[in-house]
């Protein structure tokens, strides 16, 4: 089985281009903080590639940019090719089945300088803000409002 998902803020504005056959493609990339501390108590990051295509590579070029939080479900791919000077050249990245903006255009977590994958970590994208407060109660079985009749019959298996 080969599935990836991840959460991470874009460490540049999408690129978008076209294939010959007119296809839309997208490449970005996005840093990930490392769950455990090195020695220094300092969280390392990966910087992770993603492609996408079609209709979903016009979206996120449309409506994130750098510094957006993005969600992104799909497999790891590797491939190579030869560059101009005729080395081999190996690429590991994430073709993403789906891309889901966890934050909007506007919501001031876009930052405008250019990011180097030497300095800089996904809290450099993040911007304080107050948690937003919601009217639902501490009971998660609380009612709202309907309710659903289940039955065995309703299953498959």
């Amino acid at each position: 089985m080969n599935k990836a998902f991840l959460i991470g803020r874009l460490t540049r504005d999408p690129e978008l281009r076209y294939s010959s056959s007119n296809a839309a493609i997208v490449n970005f990339s996005i840093a990930i903080d490392r769950q455990y501390t090195n020695n220094q108590g300092q969280r390392e990051t990966d910087f992770i590639n993603i492609v996408a295509f079609q209709k979903q590579a016009e979206n996120i070029k449309k409506y994130v940019s750098k510094g957006s939080l993005v969600a992104v479900d799909g497999r790891i791919q590797t491939r190579n090719y030869e560059d101009k000077d005729g080395k081999r050249v190996y690429v590991t990245e994430v073709v993403a089945d789906r891309v889901q903006f966890l934050d909007s255009r506007n919501s001031g977590n876009t930052v405008s300088n250019d990011v180097s994958e030497d300095n800089v970590s996904p809290a450099d994208f993040q911007t304080e803000t107050s948690p937003k407060e919601t009217n639902v109660s501490d009971d998660v079985f609380a009612d709202f409002g309907s309710s659903i009749e289940i039955s065995d019959d309703d299953i498959a298996f």
